[in-house]
């Protein structure tokens, strides 16, 4: 009865579903842990920092990464020329950062964004920024990306305004070196409102890691899928086998040619 299972045409088969089902559940499996990365990283991103935990200097704190992201760093410097950045969002309101450049002892200057105020962005209700010789502690931050959330990427800007905060945007506004990074100080002073950090880039619960779990279901369903079709295969052939035993199929039809009728 299963001696069809050795044929050719059965062996290709067997040997596709050998191969194909492993396949299927190992891409599942590794589409799972992509998901399951993504959401280790989101939980570490978004931990509460300690609030007894200690700056420590910018240069040990360099390149930003999700575990130095959010840190408190510490740097002294003087703060040098000073930018708005438009259409930030904070509490459900629009509004504009101050952003000055502190330009440290390395002669390299790290952005720092000294606090957000509602409304357009206007240099005159900014405030002066301290003069001399500072020291700036505040939450490390990651450049931002032009495609970034929240980031004003439409350009046409005036003078005086960023739209991305990064080197890589200010590299041809100041003369000087700049941090691949920034800070954002959380005890603003002059009325201003504390910017908080932001969790970094590919950490959260976006639409990569759903993508990753959608993967998942589908190789899962693949496999199951490649089963069903060797069984209804394997069902189909028994069926045939049984029915030609018991003389159910019919009989396979002759041609027979007619004879021409003959005149006489």
């Amino acid at each position: 009865m299963h001696r069809f299972l050795l044929t050719p045409r059965w062996w290709g088969i067997n040997v596709f579903v050998a191969l194909g089902v492993p396949f299927c559940l190992f891409m599942g499996t590794w589409q799972l842990g992509r998901f399951e990365d993504r959401v280790d990283s989101h939980k570490e991103a978004s931990a509460a920092r300690p609030a007894d935990q200690a700056a420590a200097p910018l240069d040990s704190l360099l390149p930003v990464d999700k575990e130095t992201s959010g840190r408190l760093a510490s740097v002294s410097g003087e703060y040098a020329d000073q930018l708005l950045v438009p259409e930030r969002r904070l509490d459900g309101k629009t509004g504009f950062y101050v952003l000055t450049l502190l330009k440290t002892d390395t002669g390299k200057a790290v952005p720092v964004v000294r606090g957000w105020l509602p409304g357009g962005a206007d240099a005159g209700r900014a405030p002066a920024a301290p003069t001399g010789r500072v020291e700036v502690t505040g939450a490390l931050q990651a450049s931002e990306s032009s495609s970034g959330k929240g980031v004003y990427s439409s350009g046409g800007l005036p003078a005086g305004q960023l739209g991305v905060i990064g080197a890589a945007s200010l590299v041809n506004i100041v003369p000087y070196g700049l941090y691949d990074a920034w800070l954002t100080v959380q005890t603003p002073a002059d009325g201003m409102t504390p910017v908080p950090a932001q969790a970094p880039v590919n950490t959260g619960l976006d639409l990569k890691a759903f993508q990753n779990l959608g993967y998942t279901g589908e190789w899962f369903v693949f496999a199951a899928f490649v089963l069903f079709m060797w069984f209804r295969l394997y069902r189909r052939e028994v069926e045939t086998l049984r029915d030609e035993e018991a003389g159910l199929l019919p009989e396979p039809e002759t041609a027979t040619a007619a004879a021409p009728a003959g005149s006489a």
